[in-house]
């Protein structure tokens, strides 16, 4: 089927702890480039993954013309504007969640991108590739837990250095933007729909101006999902989804180790069966199914559309803690 050419556009941790590892062993991917804002950095993350390839801006880069695609894990404030870039220099784009700071920007992103309609462009959400998530949808949409009626999640780490990313309000830091973004996301995916009204509470950090923790409700028209995100809390993650006959239970539902086997519970009345799947690494999968849409000029998996719609639930959420109440989308 062939390979897609791509260039890293960055050093960020998720993409040199993640993402570029998770390239390597894909099966359609070569990446033959790394820019960051110095040479040195850029040189040091080539060799370390014996990437050919090293530029000391992101411009030099994208005027690279044997690189077809750019995976883009740089600060939220910046994901526009490079993608942009990127597209105009004719690279298909792979951008980290959230896209963009807001709505606007996101929507702004994606009527700019039809402008390019032989390129493809979709948000990094990693998780909707694992087999986990599509095993899950598919007991859903079966029947299995009868009719999904409310999801129970969290995501939580605690970093309260001032200089991390996450606490920059300008960078788009916060719980919310960062990993609340995923209790979103599964809500919305796992029911098929918008959700009809948020309601939310949220503590800000005094100094930083971003939110620590947010607890959120998301209303559908079928039930309900009820989250909470953190940035200071002890580290966790969980998802157990409820329906009329039964519930699914994830062991490990966001950023499963991509060297262990991990196992979903599946609960009917006294009955319980584990559901393990095998190894695999999300990101790779993330990376394969993109570059395949590229390969056989398909559609993306999740358009941004997607984004944007992602994007007005965390603005609502804002909204309704701001405002101490109930906000209908």
């Amino acid at each position: 089927m062939g390979r897609i050419k791509w260039g890293i556009l960055g050093t960020a941790t998720i993409a040199m702890e993640q993402v570029v590892p998770a390239m390597l062993k894909s099966e359609f991917c070569e990446v033959v480039g790394i820019a960051s804002r110095g040479i040195a950095k850029a040189e040091k993350a080539a060799k370390q993954f014996q990437i050919p390839k090293f530029y000391g801006s992101y411009e030099d880069l994208l005027n690279d013309g044997e690189i077809d695609a750019v995976y883009i894990p740089l600060p939220n404030h910046l994901h526009v504007e490079w993608a942009l870039k990127a597209m105009k220099a004719g690279k298909h784009v792979l951008v980290e969640k959230p896209i963009a700071l807001s709505s606007r920007q996101a929507q702004y992103l994606k009527e700019e991108a039809e402008k390019y309609p032989d390129l493809k462009i979709m948000e990094a959400f990693m998780y909707k590739f694992h087999p986990q998530w599509i095993k899950a949808k598919e007991l859903i949409d079966q029947g299995a837990i009868g009719t999904l009626k409310t999801i129970q999640s969290s995501f939580s780490f605690f970093d309260d250095d001032p200089n991390s990313i996450v606490n920059k309000k300008d960078f788009g830091g916060g719980s919310l933007m960062d990993i609340g973004c995923y209790p979103i996301s599964i809500s919305r995916f796992l029911f098929d729909a918008e959700p009809k009204s948020v309601m939310a509470s949220i503590t800000y950090d005094a100094k930083t101006e971003v939110d620590i923790l947010a607890s959120g409700i998301l209303e559908f028209d079928q039930g309900s999902s009820t989250f909470f995100s953190a940035i200071q809390l002890f580290e966790g993650q969980q998802v157990r989804l409820f329906g009329t006959t039964g519930s699914i239970e994830f062991q490990i539902p966001f950023n499963p180790p991509a060297d262990q086997v991990v196992n979903l519970s599946l609960v009917k009345e006294e009955d319980e069966e584990v559901i393990s799947f095998d190894i695999c690494d999300q990101y790779t999968l993330q990376v394969d199914a993109f570059s395949k849409t590229i390969l056989n000029n398909t559609t993306v998996p999740f358009g941004i559309d997607d984004a944007v719609k992602n994007m007005i639930v965390i603005e609502k959420l804002r909204e309704s803690h701001d405002l101490g109440k109930r906000i209908s989308l």
